[in-house]
């Protein structure tokens, strides 16, 4: 949209026009302690839940407390497959083949378990690259990757870094670090939306230059999937993880998802950890066979799944299948959009946004820097009913998520963080 306005008038407006805006009463708001609905920002750090996730939910209770064991096959949702009845929702949001996701353990979990597969150190090609702003939890787990093989993490990291005074990192840095370096590199494993400034990478750039060096490339998606049209298979990646409790509304701690490009599929050359649930389904409980890898990513399962988990991510993924993907980036250009044209109106002396200005390499989130402030400001916001978060050592992230925030919000946010500022 090219055009935004000032004014209350100009939100009620959007919110009008808005095709989707009636899949705000699908969700529980948060309220205040007098029973207002509260402006809830963080559907980057945890999505609001689903109303009809708890009839989801309600469906296993009941069907284990009727059948017991038997729930396995005769549930109105039998749980043997249960997996089976994401997969495709899952992989229309992340662009991929049925056959190349899997929804499976946790994120960090599913981390590891790729790089048993895909990490293959050798002593002269064994060092992983990330951003240097990665979540703390991808440098951890890579750190520990390299130790586990017998190499020095301190060494065995190269960091792609933003140049002096900037934030965002250049694609052209990152070429240059491979042809300087790509020979020692065995991974590049980078967040597909940088968590601190909501940078989205190009996945098939980042990819093809990996390849073109000999690395295998891996994506972080936690903050990318529901939000941005990741086109995984497209982008020829290895190898991609991602949560489902952030942007997917799946609830704390559940379950994430995991991709493998489908040239991988078949490959039983490929190193890793294995269970009774990655063996063929169909002798799967004879027990007695020797171990039969399923082809594709069902072939990284272990144990069998949590279903009330799934419950939640299956109650999630309905509501995506309602509206697709592509529609909810379409209006999150616009509400993000709309956001950053009112903080601009702020002043640049007050409001420094760090997250790209082209929406084509962001998602909804907004990381926010305001001059000369420091925590107790995003305090006072929290006081004043908004819900966002802060990140040191001066940004605050605020995500406008299109199932479940109006225009209106934007316009009410940005209108009590003027009346802190003025006050």
């Amino acid at each position: 949209m090219s055009t935004y306005k000032l004014g209350l008038d100009f939100a009620l407006e959007l919110d009008k026009k808005d095709d989707l805006a009636s899949y705000k009463n699908q969700f529980h708001i948060p309220k205040d302690k007098d029973g207002n609905d509260l402006i809830y920002m963080t559907g980057n750090s945890l999505g609001l839940q689903p109303k009809i996730t708890k009839t989801y939910v309600n469906q296993e209770l009941e069907d284990w407390a009727n059948l017991g064991v038997e729930g396995h096959t005769e549930a109105k949702n039998p749980w043997l497959p249960y997996h089976e009845f994401l997969t495709e929702s899952m992989a229309h949001i992340v662009g991929a083949k049925p056959i190349e996701v899997i929804v499976m353990n946790t994120l960090t979990a599913n981390l590891h378990f790729m790089m048993v597969s895909f990490y293959k150190p050798t002593k002269t090609r064994y060092k992983i690259l990330i951003e240097s702003a990665a979540f703390p939890s991808d440098k951890y787990a890579v750190e520990s990757q390299l130790r586990h093989h017998g190499y020095d993490d301190n060494e065995g990291v190269i960091l792609w870094k933003p140049r002096k005074d900037e934030e965002l990192l250049r694609h052209e840095d990152l070429e240059e670090i491979l042809e300087e370096q790509g020979d020692e590199i065995a991974l590049i494993m980078i967040g597909g939306v940088n968590y601190y400034t909501g940078q989205f990478f190009d996945l098939k750039r980042i990819t093809k230059l990996g390849h073109k060096h000999g690395c295998v490339v891996g994506f972080d998606c936690a903050h990318g999937a529901g939000n941005v049209q990741l086109n995984l298979h497209d982008s020829g990646a290895d190898f991609a993880v991602w949560c489902t409790y952030k942007y997917l509304n799946s609830g704390p701690g559940s379950l994430a998802g995991c991709f493998v490009h489908d040239r991988h599929a078949y490959r039983k050359d490929l190193n890793r950890f294995t269970g009774w649930w990655s063996h063929n389904k169909l002798t799967r409980f004879n027990m007695r066979d020797e171990f039969d890898q399923l082809p594709g990513a069902e072939g990284w399962q272990l144990s069998n799944p949590p279903i009330l988990s799934m419950a939640a991510i299956r109650a999630s993924l309905d509501i995506f299948n309602d509206v697709g993907i592509e529609k909810l980036v379409g209006k999150s250009k616009i509400l993000t959009g709309y956001f950053e044209f009112l903080l601009k109106e702020l002043g640049e002396d007050v409001i420094r946004i760090i997250t790209p200005k082209n929406d084509d390499e962001r998602g909804c989130q907004l990381s926010i820097q305001v001059i000369n402030a420091d925590k107790a400001l995003h305090d006072k916001l929290t006081e004043a009913g908004v819900i966002s978060d802060w990140r040191e050592p001066d940004v605050i992230r605020c995500a406008p998520v299109p199932l479940y925030n109006s225009f209106v919000d934007i316009y009410n946010l940005v209108e009590r963080l003027k009346a802190i500022l003025n006050g």
